[in-house]
């Protein structure tokens, strides 16, 4: 621990919750979703309401700054502070009631968006729900969306968090516990006398404060559905009851900490398809808006083709399903009671706009799946268009900054238009999406932050930028709250008098301004704390070739690592299969945002984190990191930490100890050159009470069942018959986890192949390094990688067939990355997963001659699923016939080494529980399909049954390895 970290120890040590000042854990709180970077002294994790309340008495003495977080997604720099930073989303995220009579929840203020309305969901039988539904919903808080008054996808019908709070539970920056309701505010215990004269007190002062700028408040708030910029004091206006809840809701944590929401929830439409309009610009799509309302739909969102092209480029071609033609598209969502009213409504749509000349044509989704593709490619928008893909193979950066502003529907187009030639004006590039139903824009902007120059011209076109969209009627801020992106713009908005107004109410609240000072009031300037600013990092020598085209040698590992901009997808506890570490632990030095955070601290030498390659603090964080590389796909950036971590253990462990576990697992396939000979052996000394032992010596745990090891002379009799060279077709490598734990596999590989008319010849003298890259001994990985190159690039373009999963990875995507020549690229783009060669054969009319399990539970690796595609087991089980497809979606948990390493073999089962688990007990016995060797150990761990491969399945003959 660095002096600093002492220091602040020594100043929390007598906080009565626990603070982690540690080098890492700053270094990971110091940013959020934004531009901005802001080391904390210390983070704590309250348990209770009662934490927090004992925690800001305690700041209030010692006047210590807090800023509270959730989901840490805030895009305007609303979630990072200097002082104590309290994150609420550990462990204050119980959903407390659902009481579907009165149509309201109560929950503590960490639980996730997603999760409360899918408890709600369950609660009523898919009858309602929670309304608000901002694309980060599935790791945004309840919290942190009252703090930031968010919206999302369905604000044209819902409108925002403010419409759906009913109440709060409030600490005050002195520690008071108070109730904010629909008419005033009270003692949260009415036994508590301090605190019911402090809720009389602020009765008494918002009053008053009511009274004094009533003309303005009524002229100035509330004048637009999306008008969040500023303190929402039109709530406290007579006619309006002296809503002090939501007046509070969007007031970012500067005047008190939610510990309890009572909120609103809503009814589900029965039925409800999306219909998707193409446009040769956003503009054009702007204007049809207006029309669009007409027709009460439920949701209209708009991209621009920047996104998809973005999409399709990092996630494969299929992962936009076919959209209409354009470069700009609406998404409409239509519903009502019956599917059939809710389709004739989306044809008289469209007939009316088609009217109107500017949609180019428009297609109806009435598809769930398709549908929950769709939206992903929205709700992805601000991951997908910070990094636009270049034809040369570069990349264009964009920024949040402006990403929010907001005005009413029918003055879009005309914004949109006058914004598109302000960016000219200032040679900048924007990508646009958002909440178009409701006038608010997304727009990620190509701002550099780096140079003085450049944060110059950032200056220059926040000021107009502000200026034009008050010119049109507007709002700096339509979701995402002021923070300090926008705060310094506000006397741009507003009067001095409501300015005057805001600051008062930001006093009556939290008088000694401790509560996430310098948001909305006495705020800095935007570029101030910007992440990048005047950073000047070198270059970082590595293995990895990681640049894109036209990169300074060096550079990569720094753009890459510095690829995340927080948008927290890693934190979702459901879908796709990226963090399964963060899932098991909830922690977020366990995420992927968490690693890259410290990593970026890393590289730029930061205070929090400055012993570069060495650091103990990056070895933590990176330790529970499984490796799976399902971040590199499910990160909306494209994050790949299994890569980082690769690459800064190799650095870490120079002319150190490894642990044990490197060793052995490390250099498998080196050990089993050895046991190929000696197997009997082996298998009975692991059977014999020296396997204990054993194991420890070799840093493994005692609680896995390990394999049976093959011995060489059952392999080569196995794989007996002469494999062809001049007539092969196919070339079917053999990697080390098949030749030494289960040739049947390559044998029933082989016979599927040639099922299909093809000739393979079977190469088993070649090995792709994975246990080396996955340990970080780059070296040695690379010595095989290269002969693997040089032994498989025949000067042919036959497809070479791997049948593990993940060393048909390391194949495609690792080898052109570790070894930089033209013949490991030739050899990386003919790699095929099994799966991938089944597809191919069904799709030119081959089908497999044995019946076929109707049921299969299929998992999934996650190796292949990154690099292959997250379809690809589905694909090809659906091409053969296969009906009932279970998939585990999620990692196994072993991935490789890991699970099998003492230290790890908890972590490894709770990951197993997020996704395989569940799915084997639901579908008790169906066929388990693993064609992932780590797969198939811990389905056995968890079963004591065995799984199959995929060749196993289809294999015409399984017979003839008997």
């Amino acid at each position: 621990m660095n002096g600093q970290s002492t220091t602040a120890e020594a100043r929390f040590a007598t906080c009565p919750i626990d603070v982690d000042t540690s080098s890492g854990r700053r270094g990971a709180y110091s940013y959020d979703a934004s531009n901005y970077r802001i080391p904390p002294a210390g983070i704590g994790f309250p348990r209770t309401a009662d934490d927090v309340s004992a925690t800001l008495a305690w700041c209030h003495a010692e006047n210590v700054i807090v800023s509270v977080r959730g989901g840490g997604t805030s895009m305007a720099g609303n979630a990072v502070g200097e002082g104590l930073v309290l994150d609420l989303s550990r462990h204050l995220n119980e959903v407390v009631d659902i009481d579907a009579d009165t149509r309201t929840a109560t929950v503590q203020p960490g639980v996730v968006l997603a999760q409360l309305a899918d408890a709600v969901e369950q609660h009523t039988d898919g009858a309602m729900t929670f309304a608000p539904d901002p694309s980060s919903k599935s790791r945004a808080t309840v919290g942190g969306s009252i703090a930031n008054d968010a919206c999302g996808n369905h604000s044209v019908r819902y409108g925002r968090t403010t419409d759906h709070v009913v109440a709060l539970d409030l600490v005050l920056a002195d520690g008071t516990r108070v109730t904010a309701t629909r008419s005033g505010v009270q003692a949260t215990d009415p036994s508590d006398a301090p605190a019911v004269a402090r809720a009389a007190q602020l009765t008494a002062d918002l009053a008053d404060l009511t009274r004094d700028h009533l003309a303005g408040i009524r002229t100035e708030l509330g004048r637009i559905p999306r008008q969040v910029s500023g303190y929402h004091l039109s709530h406290l206006l007579p006619e309006n009851g002296f809503d002090v809840t939501r007046a509070l809701v969007g007031s970012e944590g500067t005047c008190a900490v939610v510990v309890a929401a009572t909120v609103g929830i809503v009814d589900v439409p029965p039925s409800a398809l999306l219909l998707i309009l193409g446009y040769d610009n956003v503009v054009d799509a702007a204007r049809d808006v207006p029309d669009v309302l007409k027709w009460s739909p439920s949701a209209v969102e708009g991209i621009d083709e920047l996104i998809v092209d973005t999409m399709r480029a990092r996630r494969g071609p299929d992962s936009v399903a076919a959209l209409p033609p354009g470069h700009a598209w609406l998404y409409v969502e239509l519903d009502g009671e019956s599917a059939d009213q809710v389709a004739a409504a989306a044809d008289r749509l469209l007939t009316a706009l088609r009217r109107n000349g500017r949609v180019l044509d428009g297609a109806v989704v009435s598809d769930p799946v398709i549908r929950k593709g769709l939206w992903r490619v929205r709700e992805d928008g601000a991951g997908l268009s910070s990094r636009l893909p270049l034809p040369d193979g570069g990349s264009i950066t964009s920024w949040p900054g402006w990403e929010d502003s907001a005005v009413a529907p029918e003055n879009l187009a005309d914004y949109l238009a006058d914004f598109t030639e302000l960016l000219a004006e200032h040679d900048l590039i924007g990508v646009m999406y958002g909440h178009f139903g409701a006038g608010c824009m997304h727009i990620r902007i190509t701002f550099d932050q780096v140079t003085a120059e450049g944060r110059g011209v950032m200056t220059r076109f926040l000021d107009a930028a502000a200026r034009l969209v008050v010119r049109h009627g507007g709002t700096l801020s339509g979701e995402h709250g002021d923070g300090r992106a926008r705060s310094g713009l506000l006397p741009i908005m507003y009067s001095p008098e409501m300015m005057s107004a805001f600051s008062r109410f930001k006093t009556v609240f939290d008088p000694d301004g401790l509560l996430n000072p310098g948001i909305m009031v006495s705020p800095a300037e935007p570029v101030a704390d910007l992440a990048l600013a005047g950073v000047s990092v070198l270059p970082w020598q590595t293995s990895f070739e990681l640049g894109s085209p036209g990169a300074q040698p060096g550079q990569g590992f720094v753009d890459a690592v510095q690829s995340c901009i927080g948008v927290g997808r890693c934190r979702s506890h459901s879908g796709g299969v990226m963090c399964p570490s963060y899932r098991a632990t909830g922690d977020e030095k366990d995420s992927t945002r968490g690693r890259a955070r410290v990593l970026q601290e890393m590289i730029r030498g930061a205070a929090t984190v400055d012993d570069g390659w060495r650091s103990d603090d990056v070895r933590e964080v990176l330790d529970l990191c499984l490796s799976c590389k399902a971040c590199s796909t499910d990160c909306p950036t494209g994050v790949d930490m299994a890569t980082y971590k690769s690459e800064f253990f190799d650095h870490y462990y120079r002319g150190r100890r490894r642990p044990t576990a490197h060793y052995s697992l490390g250099w498998l396939p080196r050990w089993l050159a050895i046991t190929s000979r000696t197997a009997p052996l082996v298998n009975a000394a692991l059977k014999s009470p020296l396997r204990t032992a054993a194991l420890k010596v070799g840093g493994l745990t005692t609680e896995r069942d390990l394999p049976t090891f093959v011995s060489g002379r059952k392999l080569k009799k196995m794989l007996a018959r002469p494999t062809p060279t001049a007539d092969a077709d196919v070339v079917l490598m053999i990697d080390s986890f098949t030749k030494g734990f289960r040739p049947e596999v390559a044998t029933a590989a082989r016979r599927v192949v040639e099922d299909a008319g093809h000739c393979a010849q079977t190469r088993t003298d070649v090995c792709c390094g994975l246990t080396w890259i996955s340990t970080g001994q780059l070296d040695q990985a690379k010595k095989r990688l290269r002969r693997a190159a040089e032994a498989l690039d025949d000067g042919t373009d036959r497809p070479i067939v791997v049948t593990e999963p993940s060393c048909a990875a390391t194949m495609r995507k690792d080898l052109p990355e570790l070894v930089p020549t033209e013949a490991a690229a030739r050899v990386s783009k003919r790699i095929r997963s099994f799966a991938e060669q089944v597809a191919v054969q069904a799709a030119a009319g081959w089908q497999p001659a044995r019946e076929l399990p109707d049921e299969v539970v299929v998992q999934t690796h996650c190796h292949e699923y990154s690099v292959f595609g997250a379809a690809t087991q589905q694909r090809a089980l659906g091409a053969v016939g296969v009906s009932q497809i279970h998939e585990a979606t999620g990692c196994c948990g072993v991935a490789g080494n890991f699970g099998f390493e003492t230290d790890h073999y908890e972590t490894s089962m709770a990951v197993a529980e997020q996704a395989l688990a569940p799915a084997l007990r639901a579908h008790d016995g169906a066929t388990v399909l693993t064609d992932g060797f780590s797969c198939q150990m811990q389905v056995r761990q968890l079963t004591g049954d065995g799984s199959t491969h995929l060749a196993q399945m289809l294999d015409p003959s399984p017979e003839s390895d008997d």
